[in-house]
């Protein structure tokens, strides 16, 4: 008998694949929404951060979908470590052009060729999201800036919402960076959650996948708060190994021993 079947769930459990609608709406993520939509409004630019598996792409999908189609062109992308135009041709791949020979001068200006067609042409909203941007480089730092510079940079076209982990801030902070950190006009930070919002997320996340009734002894859930330190991604690692465990054992509890064991198979 499988794990899902013994617990009579209904979907595999503590998935990060959630409709919009399934997401739960904590505190943090719906700070990073009002945030996000303040840079939007405003043209200007915000900063998500935060540990690995802390919920950022989680919190930008979710302010993402709220934003309505005919009224926003929304652009998002993962970073690397490449060059300026690597990430040009990102951007334009994702405006659904192509020039893998177009000078550094000559991708710009497509760019924004795009960016004003939406705006003036199409009467459009534009947000461009850039997350693991803590990839990027220092040197496209330095350069990214002027992609939002419009007629003498007099218009807001094109705001930008840069997401990454918490070294990103350093990368910001050097003095070739300031050009563009001084556009970011609102920063979130995502942190491990209290034990009270872990219990909350779990429970949560055991209703979705069909389960009336909470299995886990709340000596499971603290240690799956403090196995995973407050970080969503690692705690649904450990609630779900915990289940595997508890139903191998046959025990419908699911106890702090059954998470152990879990915490033996992931990092």
């Amino acid at each position: 008998m499988s794990y899902r079947t013994f617990f009579g769930l209904t979907r595999e459990p503590f998935s990060s694949d959630l409709d919009l609608k399934e997401i739960l709406q904590t505190q943090e993520l719906l700070a990073v929404k009002e945030r996000f939509d303040y840079a939007l409004r405003i043209g200007a630019m915000a900063l998500v951060t935060g540990d690995i598996g802390s919920g950022k792409s989680t919190a930008l999908r979710y302010a993402l979908g709220q934003l309505h189609p005919s009224e926003y062109a929304t652009f998002y992308f993962i970073a690397s470590s490449g060059s300026i135009l690597e990430l040009y041709r990102q951007i334009l791949s994702e405006l659904g052009l192509q020039s893998a020979g177009a000078s550094r001068t000559n991708l710009t200006k497509l760019i924004k060729r795009e960016i004003q067609e939406l705006v003036l042409g199409k009467k459009m909203k534009v947000a461009l999201v850039i997350d693991e941007a803590s990839l990027l480089r220092l040197d496209v730092f330095q350069e990214l800036h002027t992609l939002t510079q419009f007629e003498g940079d007099s218009k807001p076209y094109l705001p930008i919402i840069l997401a990454g982990q918490s070294h990103l801030v350093d990368k910001l902070s050097y003095r070739t960076s300031q050009p563009l950190a001084s556009r970011i006009v609102a920063r979130s930070h995502l942190e491990g959650v209290n034990r009270q919002d872990m219990e909350h997320y779990i429970k949560h996340h055991l209703a979705i996948a069909g389960v009336k009734k909470n299995p886990f002894d709340p000596a499971a859930l603290t240690a799956i708060h403090q196995g995973s330190g407050g970080i969503f991604r690692k705690a649904n690692h450990l609630a779900r190994g915990a289940l595997i465990a508890a139903a191998k054992k046959q025990s419908t509890t699911v106890t702090a021993d059954h998470v152990r064991l879990a915490s033996t198979e992931v990092f």
